[in-house]
């Protein structure tokens, strides 16, 4: 059974720095790309950054330079750096993997990030 358990998460100040982890058991770690997701109400979820098995990575836009993403495969955890956050980086933050040859997902459970101005 696949499992993915998000911490992290909170409540900061505009201009402080989080950082969200992603521990994932039950699935082959290394054949999977990681990513962070984030949602607010009423809109669509979107990508903030992915990381792939060859530890390639993309970032929307808006956090490039800001956020970083990292994986340790020993310890099949995934991390978001996120630095210099803004009110706008408020959101619920989710955890994905997608398996790298049969595009199958598995979502972690969300975990909130804060940022008051």
């Amino acid at each position: 059974q696949v499992q993915l358990v998000e911490s992290g998460g909170g409540s900061v100040q505009a201009g402080e720095s989080l950082t969200l982890s992603c521990a994932a058991s039950g699935l082959a770690f290394g054949y999977y790309t990681m990513g962070w997701y984030r949602q607010v109400p009423g809109k669509e979820r979107e990508s903030a950054a992915v990381i792939n098995s060859g530890g390639s990575k993309e970032y929307r836009p808006s956090v490039k330079g800001r956020f970083t993403i990292t994986r340790d495969d020993d310890k099949n955890t995934v991390y978001l750096r996120m630095s210099s956050l803004k009110p706008e980086d408020t959101a619920v933050y989710y955890c994905a993997v997608i398996r790298e040859d049969t595009a199958q997902e598995y979502w972690g459970q969300g975990t909130q990030v804060t940022v008051s101005s």
